[in-house]
């Protein structure tokens, strides 16, 4: 079992920025991979970006590239999700996620989500 705990969302005005971090705990040996997912009411669960321990690489969600930026420690088992320019359709609730092998749709393990408000 992987416990994933995300902090630092917030309500932020268009053009801000935000960090939200994710810290992994329990079984984290068997984590290759971590990242981000964000969740609107009424809508899909959508990727935003990750990072691969493995591959060392990060990869992210078209609308968020050059504005979201991912970065980690992987022997920490922590993630980070830096956010700028943010609009108001980036409002959601962000989870974390992780995975054994690579991120999919259905990671191996999530958060409980942090909500991220930017007012119009």
């Amino acid at each position: 079992q992987v416990q994933l705990v995300e902090s630092g969302g917030g309500l932020v005005q268009v053009g801000g920025s935000l960090r939200l971090s994710c810290a992994a705990s329990g079984r984290t040996f068997t984590v290759n991979a971590m990242g981000w997912f964000r969740q609107t009411p009424g809508k899909e669960r959508e990727f935003v970006g990750g990072i691969s321990w493995r591959y060392g690489t990060t990869n992210y969600e078209d609308s968020v590239k050059g504005r979201f930026t991912i970065s980690g420690d992987s022997a920490k088992n922590t993630v980070y999700l830096q956010m700028s320019s943010l609009k108001p359709e980036d409002t959601a609730v962000y989870y974390c996620a992780a995975d054994r092998i690579r991120l999919s749709k259905t990671p191996d393990y999530w958060g409980q989500g942090t909500q991220v408000t930017v007012s119009s």
